[in-house]
């Protein structure tokens, strides 16, 4: 049995694209017998419909006539260079007379000022019958026969000149009486038939498709073989999603319904001739011969061969919103459809309001004019008929096409939440009659965000987790350890955690395909390009935020970066998640305090701070549960410093003050400059923190913060002359320890929130009933008294400082984004 390939634009772009292709004819004729539709080589034909709009305008067409010329001379050059048996004297000739020809044809029509379909029938063929004559002469110039069909006399064809449909019964017949030698290469040149009275037609754009498809058909072939520049039939228009899936088998009723919604794929007058007699259809790389490429068939063999789903679209579409009378709607809605089935115009979503006050629908751009021609003059018969109409532009119809797609309203429901959580708003779902398609329609400026974002939810069903993080101080590189270390668990609850950007305050390291959580410390010290300043990390990583889609990206910001903390409500209009260590944000303004979480609350973002407070410890949590449950927190009293904490332990364990602030020191639970801890500024803004949470609206200035040390001996220069003034209050700390102890108490750092929201942050003397009595060595302590606990307090307790317990509470934060 026969063989028919087609070779694509593309594949025959350039001399050495021919050269190549002629290799796979030969290597394909070597085993079977074969037939070769080809097209023009890649640009000629739109170069040449160009010359003749240019020339029906009376504009300078000669320009594109010259680049046609110049091309096919340097391929039939090249390839005479190449080989010495090709006859490039015998092209050249024939190139010159079919240049004449143009010229001559489109002065005609420069000065008619028109072009009749049967003369642009006859221009627009000229690269097909070139690119077949070249194929000839190469194979011949190789020693092999080659028969030549020619389409004219042999595909007989009905309907328009531009866009004709061929009659196979009867192409078949004619086919059938050519005399093949056995021995030969078949050769026809795609997108030409001819009509009843064996005048040239077209069939239509992607002709040359449907040129092999009917060959097939009239020879009865084995298969047709489609060769062009991608792999085969992809899950997804690849110049929008990069790592978009080959799909290796796929039926004819599923390219159809692709091809009609969209797709470029193949056009259904190439399936239907295929499907009606059972010929399988590959869709093949001249450029990667070796791949399989898509097999189409009329039913999916074998269990393992998987059924992707495939993502299609419509990118210019309107809406029509015509107001009508409840008596109207149902005449007016069986007028529509009844002329848009004769003018051929196909319709979607066809659509009354419940109150049957307007009907909605959506057509294609290219049936636009004949839509408001019917219904100006077939439905309304109006002058006025605009005032009853709406009309939308700049939409795209999205859809997913998948043989019987399993949990069909799931799928559309996690699609629903997804472009919510991204802002893109879904105007229309579609339903259909068939279980295989799901539809709607989205502003076309969404297009492409909303495409990948439906790839990556049906080819990556975990729970996903998209990471931003900046600074990788202490927190940040024990946070990306901890992920690491847990990556491979969470994989087993189905939850994906991907790294996308990781930044100091110097440099970024981003990668739009996923960062190596083991490679990324090297490849951060590898990257050279540096940002210098803060502004323009953050001026970079905004353009990163905007250029890229994303499922459910999170900012984790572990900097103490008050820049950084200003661009939390813009990151979360972007709709990303903001996880922060930093208490700048929390602590700064109240309006916008307030504000972040009415614009996360719109956006269904979260903003999560645990660790704002106590590091790991689950304090913010516990304050919104009080608040859902209903309870008021009456009184709050807290030991908030880790470092105060270890400090004032070691009082009472008799070490002196400034050997006490030297160990914290050492043992890495100050900060680098240990009068920051001694300030109780830090506690104060914990204090702050916890007093908005339970409902008060105060400013850090308003809270009393009561001095550790005189200011003066906080302004030493350094912290050495620091470290060594502060020997003098060693004595004054002893008396107040020895002091608390006679009276059975201790000294504590403490910050409290009595019921009128007053706040004060102070050392204060306790008693052992006091549940703060025995807190120390760096522990955090936080009793709530409230409606429901008092008088024993909800008390929580642990250490609060240190970077494995801070980013321990950031990692939980993160794991609480999940959708």
């Amino acid at each position: 049995m026969i063989q028919v390939l087609k070779f694509g634009g593309t594949s025959l772009a350039n001399s050495q694209n021919i050269l190549l292709v002629s290799k796979i004819i030969i290597k394909k004729f070597k085993k079977n017998k074969i037939a070769v539709v080809l097209s023009a080589p890649a640009q000629i034909t739109n170069l040449l419909e160009k010359a003749i709009r240019l020339a029906v305008k009376k504009k300078n067409y000669k320009k594109e006539i010259s680049k046609i010329e110049k091309k096919f001379y340097q391929i039939i050059k090249e390839l005479s260079v190449k080989n010495e048996k090709f006859s490039s004297k015998e092209l050249i000739n024939k190139l010159d007379t079919e240049i004449k020809f143009l010229r001559k044809t489109l002065k005609s029509i420069y000065f008619l000022k028109q072009c009749p379909d049967n003369v642009f029938a006859k221009i627009i063929s000229k690269g097909e019958i070139l690119s077949t004559k070249i194929m000839e002469n190469i194979l011949i110039s190789k020693n092999y026969k080659t028969f030549i069909i020619n389409p004219i006399k042999n595909l007989i064809a009905h309907g328009n000149i531009l866009d004709s449909s061929v009659d196979i019964q009867n192409s078949k017949k004619k086919i059938k009486k050519l005399n093949f030698h056995k021995k030969s290469i078949i050769l026809m040149p795609g997108f030409i038939g001819g009509n009843n009275k064996k005048n040239l037609v077209l069939l239509g754009r992607n002709g040359s498709d449907y040129s092999a498809a009917i060959l097939s058909a009239c020879l009865q072939a084995k298969s047709c073989e489609i060769w062009t520049d991608v792999n085969g039939i992809l899950t997804c228009d690849p110049k929008i999603v990069s790592n978009a899936k080959i799909i290796s088998n796929i039926t004819y009723n599923k390219v159809l319904k692709l091809s009609n919604l969209g797709a470029k794929v193949l056009h259904p007058k190439t399936i239907l001739p295929l499907k009606k007699f059972n010929i399988p259809c590959y869709v093949k790389n001249t450029f990667n011969k070796n791949f399989i490429g898509t097999k189409i068939e009329k039913k999916l063999q074998g269990k393992k061969i998987q059924d992707y789903p495939s993502i299609t679209y419509i990118k210019n579409m309107y809406q029509f919103l015509i107001t009508c009378t409840n008596k109207e709607n149902n005449i007016i809605q069986k007028k529509i459809l009844e002329n848009f089935t004769n003018h051929k115009i196909s319709i979607f979503s066809i659509v009354n309001t419940i109150e049957k006050k307007y009907i909605n629908f959506y057509i294609q751009k290219k049936y636009f004019k004949k839509t408001l021609y019917i219904i100006k003059n077939k439905i309304f018969q109006t002058e006025d008929f605009q005032k009853k109409i709406k009309i939308k532009k700049k939409l795209s119809m999205i859809s997913i096409v998948q043989e019987k797609i399993s949990e069909k309203n799931k799928l559309l429901k996690m699609i629903k939440k997804i472009y919510k959580n991204t802002q893109i708003d879904i105007l229309q779902s579609i339903t259909y009659q068939s279980k295989d398609i799901i539809s709607f329609i989205i502003n076309s400026k969404n297009r492409n965000k909303g495409i990948k974002l439906i790839h990556k939810i049906i080819f990556n069903p975990s729970k996903i987790i998209e990471i931003f993080l900046l600074g990788i101080g202490g927190i940040g590189q024990t946070l990306l350890k901890q992920i690491s270390q847990e990556k491979s668990r969470l994989k087993k609850k189905n939850i994906s955690i991907k790294i996308f950007l990781i930044a100091n305050s110097k440099k970024i390291l981003f990668n739009k395909n996923v960062i190596n959580i083991k490679l990324w410390k090297k490849k951060f010290l590898n990257n050279t390009k540096k940002y210098i300043t803060e502004k323009k990390i953050i001026e970079k990583i905004n353009k990163i935020i905007k250029k890229n889609n994303y499922i459910n990206p999170s900012i984790i910001d572990c900097t103490s970066s008050k820049k950084i903390s200003n661009q939390y409500i813009n990151y979360i209009k972007k709709g990303y998640h903001v996880i922060t260590s930093n208490k700048k944000f929390n602590t700064g303004d109240l309006i916008n305090y307030k504000k972040i979480r009415k614009i996360a609350h719109k956006k269904n973002r979260k903003f999560l701070y645990e660790t704002n407070v106590g590091g790991g410890l689950p304090v913010i949590q516990t304050i919104k549960n009080f608040m859902k449950t209903g309870d008021k927190i009456l009184h709050f009293k807290g030991i908030l410093s880790g470092s105060l904490s270890f400090i004032f332990g070691k009082l009472e364990e008799g070490m002196s003050f400034s050997q006490a602030i030297k160990k914290a020191q050492k043992n890495g639970f100050t900060e680098p400059d240990p009068r920051e801890d001694l300030s109780g500024l830090d506690v104060a803004r914990k204090l702050l923190i916890i007093a908005r949470e339970i409902g008060h609206n105060i400013e850090l200035k308003d809270i009393k913060i009561q001095k550790i040390l005189p200011e003066k001996i906080n302004k030493k220069n350094n912290i050495q002359e620091f470290l060594e003034e502060i020997k003098k209050f060693n004595k004054y700390f002893f008396e107040q320890i020895n002091s608390a102890k006679k009276n059975n108490q201790k000294i504590k750092f403490i910050g409290t929130i009595k019921k009128n929201g007053i706040c004060e942050v102070k050392i204060a003397k306790i008693n052992k009933k006091d549940p703060l009595y025995n807190v120390k060595d760096g522990e955090n302590a936080l009793s709530f008294y409230s409606k429901y606990y008092q008088p024993i307090p909800l008390v929580i307790r642990g250490y609060g400082a240190g970077k494995e317990v801070t980013a321990s509470g950031v990692f939980s934060d993160l794991l609480n984004t999940i959708l």
